[in-house]
């Protein structure tokens, strides 16, 4: 267990005990990662901080739960990625199939120094690739997501996804040729 993984632990143990501060420095250790998963899989910024706020609410809810055996980021990304799926099949209830983010979303990733015809075109080709990753299958979408945007190693996905390694590769390379189909096209 590395150090991080061991702080991950004793704040566990300490807001569990009622220290509210405990758990405070659990989300910020690990908010930005749990939403680049949550807004990777579900395509809105709005959505995956709703999710994400769900995602905390239902960790601290479970976390007499938490097997500080295992890394606490495994533990949060697995919930993380449950809450996706719920929101899944609520919007599919809902016949909400809206993938496309508004331009303005990714405004400050464009480089300042890049024409308006430079930026415009940036933040098209961010906003399909985006779109495409969010409509990839569920199993595909999180194995790329995890390994690619998390830098999460095979071992720690496979944990967070409940499969072997060698499924994990498997996805990962599926994934990857599925996302360059969806781009060509």
């Amino acid at each position: 267990m590395n150090e991080a993984d061991s702080e991950d632990c004793v704040l566990a143990d300490r807001a569990l005990a009622g220290q509210q501060s405990a758990y405070g420095a659990l989300m910020r250790r690990h908010r930005d990662a749990v939403y680049r998963i949550v807004r990777g899989h579900v395509g809105d910024g709005d959505e995956a901080l709703d999710i994400t706020q769900e995602t905390f609410v239902a960790a601290f809810a479970a976390l007499a739960r938490y097997d500080g055996a295992r890394p606490f980021r495994v533990w949060i990304a697995r919930i993380a990625l449950n809450k996706c799926r719920d929101w899944a099949r609520r919007r599919a209830v809902r016949r909400f199939f809206a993938f496309a983010r508004p331009i303005d979303e990714v405004l400050d990733i464009a480089d300042n120094g890049a024409t308006p015809e430079e930026a415009l075109h940036s933040q098209r080709e961010l906003a399909r690739i985006n779109a495409a990753i969010a409509s990839l299958p569920s199993n595909l979408k999180d194995v790329l997501l995890l390994r690619t945007i998390e830098q999460m190693s095979q071992a720690e996905a496979a944990m967070v996804l409940g499969i072997t390694e060698k499924a994990v590769e498997t996805r990962l390379y599926r994934a990857r040729a599925k996302l360059m189909e969806i781009l060509r096209d």
